[in-house]
């Protein structure tokens, strides 16, 4: 149970980081659409 709690607490914070650098980095909707998928995608492997 707990590391369920852990699973969904880390995909949480990794789902705000990737928002929160595609809303600084973003130009318009389809690039902060694709820096957050980037990112997200980084975060996937730390």
């Amino acid at each position: 149970m707990v590391t369920f709690i852990k699973k969904i607490m880390n995909g949480f914070f990794k789902t705000i980081l990737a928002g929160y650098g595609a809303k600084k980095l973003g130009g318009g909707c389809f690039g902060t659409i694709l820096i957050f998928i980037i990112i997200y995608w980084i975060l996937g492997y730390f």
